[in-house]
């Protein structure tokens, strides 16, 4: 492999962007792994580069484009793809053709068709192709599988998940641009955890109907989606994503033959990235207080105090590139591969369709 390192030197991580994706979330897990060094930086922003710089220190190098990191492929191991959505495909290509393994943030691309292309190049090529499907790693989904495993609640009927907030003001940018090329609205950003959380708990999808909305002034990409799958096992997923509810709902409510769980609030991982804290940094990581857990139970609402607490198991964003370090290093399984990252890409494909026509859509 282009770039492989000595058994026991880190892997020299390059990472394209240093807006959200990339300061928040990559830049802080990658630097805090064992194994993986964050190399350099690609943005051609001169504040993103300070801010970068004052946070990992003058060791860190920067590259002003894609094709400036690419031409130095030979110093690098890992390139990790944290851009604007539409750049994800061609940017991805660039670097598995250098030889280069590859992390791409969610949505992977803009169609399924397009996912299993890069694949099948990683797959040619021999190279890892990950999809950064952090919300995998989040403390109620990591609790919620326990309680499967457990058998806890029974055979599931219904899966209730949101991603819902109160932004009835635009914030601009390309996530909210109308233009098909950007590919923003929120069924392909929050969508895109939703639909992978649903597939990873109950398997493939036969059909989907969906409605989305642009609902405030002057939006022009959907900020008001539901999608409602039936999985091929006959699970019922009911996901909503949207930017404009005044009154949010249950983070997760899952529905079994013997009980329920409902857990209200976000995982805590994301707010303390934003506000500086990194794992490994001396403070607990990914733990909540017993006030927001969960309840398990049945015949009552948990907000009448219906069912018991249910402790929630600690989120763990790092395991995410500790997979990822350890797939290249010694050949371990990839944590999110780009073939799964295809079939959520169906799904999202037919609810586009779905909404447009207001139909159900068999996949």
């Amino acid at each position: 492999m282009t770039g492989m390192t000595g058994t026991g030197t880190p892997l020299r991580v390059g990472l394209v962007g240093y807006g959200l994706a990339g300061s928040v979330f990559h830049a802080p897990l990658i630097a805090t792994t064992e194994g993986l060094a964050l190399d350099t930086v690609v943005t051609s922003n001169p504040e993103r580069e300070a801010q970068a710089r004052a946070e990992f220190g003058d060791g860190i190098r920067f590259a002003a484009t894609p094709d400036d990191l690419l031409d130095r492929a030979d110093e690098l191991d890992l390139i990790v793809i944290a851009s604007p959505n539409k750049t994800h495909v061609p940017i991805a290509t660039a670097a598995l053709k250098a030889g280069l393994p590859v992390v791409v943030d969610k949505p992977i691309a803009g169609t399924a068709a397009e996912a299993r292309e890069l694949a099948a190049l990683a797959d040619e090529r021999g190279l890892l192709l990950s999809v950064f499907q952090n919300r995998r790693w989040d403390n109620d989904f990591l609790t919620l599988r326990k309680l499967f495993a457990d058998g806890e609640l029974g055979d599931i009927q219904r899966f209730e998940s949101r991603f819902e907030r109160w932004r009835p003001q635009l914030k601009g940018g390309w996530r909210e641009s109308g233009d098909p090329a950007e590919i923003g609205g929120l069924l392909y950003d929050l969508g895109s955890h939703l639909v992978d959380q649903a597939l990873v708990l109950f398997g493939p999808a036969a059909s989907v109907y969906a409605e989305s909305d642009v609902r405030r002034p002057g939006a022009l990409a959907d900020d008001d989606t539901f999608i409602a799958i039936t999985h091929e096992n006959g699970v019922r997923s009911h996901l909503y994503v949207s930017a404009t509810t005044a009154q949010l709902g249950p983070r997760f409510r899952v529905l079994g033959s013997q009980a329920g769980y409902v857990k209200y609030g976000l995982d805590p991982q994301e707010a303390d990235l934003r506000d500086g804290k990194r794992p490994g940094d001396g403070s607990v990581w990914g733990v909540e207080p017993e006030a927001l857990w969960g309840r398990v139970g049945s015949g009552e609402s948990p907000q009448t105090g219906g069912g018991r607490p249910e402790p929630t198991v600690a989120g763990a964003y790092p395991a995410y590139y500790a997979a990822v370090a350890a797939a290249i290093r010694d050949g371990g399984p990839n944590p999110v591969s780009a073939h799964e990252a295809a079939a959520a890409l169906d799904v999202l494909e037919t609810a586009r369709r779905s909404a447009r026509d207001s139909v159900a859509v068999s996949l």
